[in-house]
């Protein structure tokens, strides 16, 4: 009796399992079991905002006025007054080379000058002695006393005169130019600062020698800079370049003082462009920026803590910045402000193919039963020509739980929204991601489920 139990009970089982089997395949068959859960996707709002546009780029940071420095004469640093980082006027002493050479240059010649001048006096005596034997002989020629023969021969000889006379004036005065030459000389052995600034670059050290700059390239010595008045040195892509112009501010950060935001204008933009990569598939065309610093900076210690002395409110007054030459930068310039428009975040807007939209269409209601007609096929006009793209900007608005693909019309945009000229209102219900839906999956009229 037991077996017979438990055979029944295995049966009914059996049964079971198979009428489930069956009742699944028709329910699936007949779409019981389905169910329209739609394409999940992320929403907001359409909002009113204000845009900056903005053209990012990295640099490096200058001084704006810096001063290289290189000897005009050859030879050894005997003195050396400053040191990296000190700060001089205007005509303070920085250095001194040996003299030696040039002092004694200056002594040779004006040993020669005396020469050259003594040879003047003589050549100018000789020509006096010629001129009265000239005058006097022209006398008895007029009388006919003399021949005409020693008439000339004293002529000749006064003219010979007088021309070396002037030759000898002539080399008194280069003379006199090769010592002035080498009085300058020896002057430019003591060299003083051209302008007020900080010693930004020290490249000798004294005992060392270094090469003049009159017939090659001299030796630098040292660099004098403002560091008051700092600028950064940036590189603008040739797309972005014409959004930029003079007098645009900028948002400056430095890597050295992280967080901290730094305010700048753009002063300069280079007309030329520098290319990378030329002859390559890399090849870039920038343009040199640059964008001088309007942030209080590089003030000296004795200042900012009598200015803080003054104030009433000490703990309002932040440290400024320390900048120092060849600092890494980066620039966010401000080009153009658009305020309370309709904007939507940059990754709603996504793009699609009109041409193929239509082709799709047109191959769905001229499709036959027998034979089917391609997409590319059913987009080819009539006289057998290539389609052509038909590239729109598009946002996918929220209507009904569907998506409504909607063509608008872009303007400015920052890092996170973008400016929606036409097509769009603000409170619109927009599809916002995932930006692999956007991009290729979602379609006019495709149900939605909002995560």
């Amino acid at each position: 009796m037991a077996k017979k139990s438990s055979k029944r009970t295995l049966w009914i089982l059996l049964s079971l399992i198979v009428l489930f089997v069956i009742v699944g395949i028709i329910g699936r068959m007949a779409g019981w079991f389905e169910a329209e859960t739609g394409t999940v996707v992320e929403t907001a709002n359409a909002e009113r905002r204000t845009i900056t546009q903005l053209v990012s780029a990295s640099g490096i940071i200058r001084p704006e006025v810096e001063v290289i420095l290189t000897p005009d004469v050859s030879g050894e640093i005997i003195e050396l007054t400053v040191r990296e980082g000190d700060f001089v006027n205007q005509g303070d002493l920085l250095l001194r080379i040996r003299p030696d050479l040039y002092e004694a240059r200056i002594d040779e010649i004006q040993a020669g000058l005396l020469n050259a001048r003594a040879r003047e006096q003589q050549a100018l005596a000789g020509k006096l002695r010629a001129e009265a034997n000239y005058l006097s002989q022209q006398q008895l020629f007029e009388r006919e006393l003399i021949s005409r023969l020693e008439y000339i021969t004293a002529k000749t000889q006064f003219e010979a005169e007088q021309a070396n006379h002037n030759a000898a004036r002539f080399s008194v005065q280069s003379v006199e130019a090769q010592l002035r030459r080498a009085q300058e000389e020896l002057r430019q052995t003591v060299i003083r600062a051209p302008m007020t600034g900080t010693i930004s670059r020290l490249n000798v050290e004294r005992g060392e020698r270094i090469v003049g700059s009159v017939q090659m390239t001299g030796t630098e010595i040292m660099r004098i800079a403002r560091l008051e008045q700092m600028e950064v040195e940036v590189r603008v892509n040739e797309n972005d370049i014409m959004k930029v112009a003079v007098g645009d501010t900028a948002r400056v950060l430095v890597d050295s003082y992280p967080g901290q935001s730094i305010q700048g204008m753009v002063t300069e933009i280079a007309n030329s462009a520098i290319r990378r990569g030329e002859g390559t598939t890399e090849q870039v065309s920038e343009y040199v920026v640059k964008i001088r610093i309007l942030t209080p900076h590089n003030i000296d210690s004795a200042a900012l803590s009598l200015q803080q002395n003054q104030s009433l409110e000490l703990a309002s007054i932040a440290q400024p910045p320390y900048l120092k030459p060849g600092m890494s930068a980066s620039v966010d310039i401000e080009t153009k402000t658009e305020f309370n428009v309709v904007a939507v975040p940059i990754q709603s807007v996504t793009v699609r193919d009109f041409a193929q939209l239509a082709a799709r269409n047109r191959n769905a209601e001229t499709q036959s039963d027998t034979a089917e007609v391609t997409i590319q096929e059913a987009s080819d006009s009539d006289n057998g020509r290539i389609r052509r793209e038909d590239i729109r900007r598009v946002v996918f608005v929220v209507e009904d739980g569907r998506a409504k693909m909607v063509e608008v019309e872009t303007g400015i945009n920052d890092d996170r929204f973008i400016h929606i000229l036409r097509g769009l209102d603000a409170d619109t219900r927009i599809v916002t991601g995932s930006y692999r839906v956007l991009s290729r999956q979602l379609s006019d009229g495709d149900l939605l489920r909002v995560n």
